[in-house]
């Protein structure tokens, strides 16, 4: 049971993360779930790679997602000759004009932000994709030899258009591996397409409220390791990433005979916050089953590599999560009864947990 004081939060961050999601659909159409896979990268404190189609609002998406926490947003455009300085920052000499003296200073680069939008992260070199992997894994940069801090909370959230391969670079599975949710985002309903269609050929402008500063999202989501999680269930989540390795004697035969190799121990990590950040999205206080499904797609079809037997079949990733969510037991669906596991996420009269503006 959660002591009072994380109650309360819970009930805030939830209320936030409903204002937030009606905030973005003021200029954003559908794409509910993947605003919710955003959300639940961002309480987790991971990174997300959105994938699409050109066209999805994929950009539009992650700037009103800014918009609505109120956090320092940059956005860096991936091109063929983007250098690593041009991402992390340089030094440069400057020369005291009373002294006569030159020192070396540092001039930050875009990576520093709160939010970084690395847009088409596949159309620039490995070389400078490397530089976005200390910044992700260690929330800095060495410029120099010196390491300079990034700020806190801090995010990466990335574009790739899949179906463009021409001067392209495919993202080394290393970096692949930093991103905690790799999102697919598909094309909208007819009837979703159609308000796209009238809002954006008409003069209507709507603006997005900012909600969360930067101070009140770390206070906020640092109850999201505080959930509990049944025994049975973390292990649920853990026997997912261990079943998608073929040398594992675990792996069913479907994962032997299609793959090269599996999700590492990051995935059963990210599973498992992942289903706490959707729990708390949902308005619960505690994991269940369902929200360790939910996350398995994103966060496992990055991890999984096919082999050529797959490609020849047509067999993808994502089928092979599918296949793995039906055949790894749950043995159990409940989680022992826990008190207060049940209240529902209400703000009380005397709780003023609205988000601050």
């Amino acid at each position: 049971m959660l002591p009072d004081d994380d109650v309360r939060t819970v009930q805030e961050l939830h209320s936030v993360c409903q204002s937030i999601q009606a905030e973005v659909a003021k200029v954003l159409v559908g794409q509910q779930q993947v605003i919710e896979d955003l959300l639940t990268a961002l309480l987790s404190g991971g990174h997300c790679l959105l994938v699409g189609v050109p066209g999805l609002a994929k950009t539009l998406m992650i700037r009103s997602l800014a918009q609505a926490l109120d956090v320092e947003f940059n956005r860096i455009q991936f091109t063929p000759d983007l250098m690593p300085a041009d991402i992390t920052g340089t030094e440069v000499i400057q020369e005291d004009r009373s002294s006569g003296q030159r020192n070396y200073r540092f001039l930050p680069g875009p990576i520093f932000a709160n939010l970084v939008l690395a847009d088409e992260i596949n159309r620039t070199p490995p070389k400078t994709q490397a530089a976005l992997l200390e910044a992700m894994q260690e929330q800095g940069v060495t410029v120099g030899g010196d390491t300079h801090a990034l700020p806190a909370p801090f995010f990466v959230l990335a574009t790739q258009n899949p179906i463009e391969q021409e001067g392209t670079y495919p993202l080394p599975e290393a970096q692949l591996d930093r991103f905690m949710l790799q999102v697919w985002v598909e094309y909208p309903d007819e009837d979703d397409e159609l308000e796209i269609v009238k809002r954006t050929t008409s003069d209507t402008d709507s603006a997005i409220k900012p909600l969360l500063g930067a101070d009140q999202l770390i206070r906020l989501t640092s109850v999201i390791r505080r959930i509990p999680i049944a025994d049975h269930i973390a292990r649920y989540a853990l026997r997912l990433a261990r079943s998608s390795r073929p040398q594992s004697t675990a792996a069913p035969d479907f994962i032997k005979e299609f793959t090269l190799w599996g999700a590492g121990p990051r995935a059963s990590q990210y599973l498992v916050l992942g289903a706490k950040s959707r729990a708390v999205i949902q308005g619960r206080m505690h994991v269940g089953i369902d929200d360790i499904r939910s996350v398995a797609a994103p966060v496992l079809r990055h991890r999984i590599k096919t082999n050529f037997h797959a490609d020849a079949e047509g067999i993808t990733p994502d089928e092979l999560v599918q296949r793995l969510l039906i055949h790894v037991s749950e043995q159990g669906d409940t989680s022992p009864a826990h008190p207060g596991v049940d209240r529902l996420l209400r703000p009380s009269s005397t709780d003023d947990s609205s988000p601050a503006g």
